[in-house]
């Protein structure tokens, strides 16, 4: 028995060129316009003596001119087992104001504390907003955000959904405010 393969919703506001953006010349003659605008404001800079563009390192500098609290790319925090912090209750994805988040919840019986947990977990960074709202309407501290983005842009939409094993796996963290219960023993005892 074979399975269909997850169908990607079509949403509402799918974006569409118009007339004149389809044509394109006029929009790259534009473009072009901005970028050139931008090198002679620089270039004039430099050949006056002031400061003009600035190239930063990254990773071994970062702009001293990114606010502290700098939101980047989410992550999820871990339970000492290794599994997500998450008990898909869906209030990042309620709370998304891009509708960008996306959980299927699954149930463990074996977890009387809290028996769902997220069997798919995907972000869609081509909508995100970086408005960190998931982070605070999140009861439990599974999901985060850090300063760092690796490898964000991407010419392949596809490539710009992060599911639950990227979030999972980069930078893991398993230090979250609110502890997970741990589970049971066999002998039916539970925390000591």
């Amino acid at each position: 028995m074979s399975r269909k393969p997850y169908q990607r919703r079509v949403y509402w506001n799918e974006s569409t060129m118009s007339w004149w953006e389809r044509f394109y010349l006029l929009e790259i003659l534009r473009g072009l316009s901005i970028t050139g605008g931008v090198f002679l404001r620089n270039m004039g800079r430099w050949i006056t003596g002031r400061k003009g563009a600035l190239t930063t390192y990254y990773p071994e500098q970062t702009r001293s001119d990114y606010a502290a609290h700098n939101r980047g790319k989410h992550i999820l925090t871990q339970r000492p087992d290794g599994r997500p912090q998450c008990i898909a209750c869906n209030m990042c994805a309620t709370v998304c104001p891009a509708q960008c988040i996306e959980i299927e919840a699954a149930f463990d019986p074996d977890d009387p504390a809290h028996p769902k947990h997220p069997s798919r977990f995907e972000i869609d960074y081509s909508r995100c907003v970086f408005c960190g709202f998931c982070v605070e309407a999140c009861p439990e501290d599974a999901i985060r955000m850090v300063k760092e983005v690796p490898d964000l842009p991407s010419g392949d939409r596809d490539d710009m959904w992060f599911r639950r094993d990227d979030l999972l796996g980069w930078m893991p963290r398993s230090d979250v405010a609110k502890s997970y219960p741990p589970k049971p023993d066999a002998t039916g005892g539970g925390r000591p």
